[in-house]
């Protein structure tokens, strides 16, 4: 990536130019904005894509509410407190997938060698991707708390609250949407990339207190179900949500979000820097 100094008034000959090997970051921000638009265009263009983030949340939510409602609160009503928050960081957590799954899929048809002869911010393809997810998550976001309002959910801590919670959990989930950027960098396949992702996600989302209370649970398991992270994220959403207030789980999720950031950001960007 170069770019030409700024010319005012005349056309300035090549040999006179000062080159930078380096972009902007002025420039570097334009690209990434491009770029998540690009995957905005990609997602109206293909809106198939978005199945994962509006049928999912519609099917969680009716099955798991009444197939469990009964047994575990008595009744549905009792059980939408517990099981909206834990179906929304399920449901936003595992739509963070996509954006590995995704790159990888761009990086195998070629797409990726074109951006490379583009004038523009090597890392904007990627960090444009990661953007244009959050769009997603935002998406799955609304409609499970709407699925939940429709079924009779009345969050106490109201309007404010909620929304917070949104933010919590999609800022949570666009963190830990580096991790299968990195998978999808350094994977070879994009169903690698799903395969892998499932075997992290599936025991950390099941095995938390999204859907049960932990001390329904055997004894040997409540020691993972209470240091899951998921079960930090789902309790600071229900806290939150459920009754407006900020607790310790609240922080431990921000702490975590900020750790996975600080790891796999750097890793994945410098193991994209070499392939692209």
């Amino acid at each position: 990536m170069t770019t030409l100094a700024p010319t005012a008034g005349r056309i300035v000959p090549a040999a006179e130019r000062r080159l930078s090997p380096r972009a902007s970051l002025s420039l570097t921000l334009r690209n990434t904005l491009t770029m998540a638009a690009r995957g905005l265009i990609k997602i109206r263009r293909t809106p198939e894509q978005l199945f994962d983030v509006t049928v999912q949340p519609i099917l969680f939510t009716l099955m798991f509410t009444y197939i469990f409602g009964g047994a575990i609160s008595g009744n549905v009503s009792n059980y939408l407190p517990v099981i909206i928050p834990g179906i929304l960081v399920q449901t936003v957590i595992t739509t963070s997938v996509v954006t590995g799954v995704q790159l990888r899929e761009d990086m195998d048809k070629g797409v990726f060698d074109r951006f490379r002869s583009l004038p523009i911010a090597r890392i904007a393809p990627l960090s444009g991707a990661l953007l244009a997810d959050t769009v997603r998550y935002g998406i799955a976001t609304v409609l499970t708390f709407v699925m939940g309002f429709l079924m009779g959910y009345r969050p106490a801590g109201g309007v404010g609250a909620v929304i917070a919670a949104a933010v919590l959990v999609i800022v949570c989930a666009w963190a830990i949407s580096w991790i299968f950027a990195f998978a999808g960098v350094i994977a070879r396949t994009a169903s690698s990339v799903q395969g892998i992702s499932m075997i992290i996600l599936f025991p950390l989302t099941f095995l938390s207190n999204a859907f049960v209370p932990v001390d329904t649970m055997p004894g040997w398991l409540q020691w993972f179900v209470n240091i899951n992270p998921v079960s930090h994220l789902v309790t600071a959403v229900r806290n939150l949500a459920d009754s407006g207030t900020v607790g310790v789980d609240l922080w431990m999720s921000l702490l975590g979000a900020a750790v996975i950031v600080a790891v796999f950001a750097p890793l994945t960007v410098k193991a994209y820097m070499r392939k692209a």
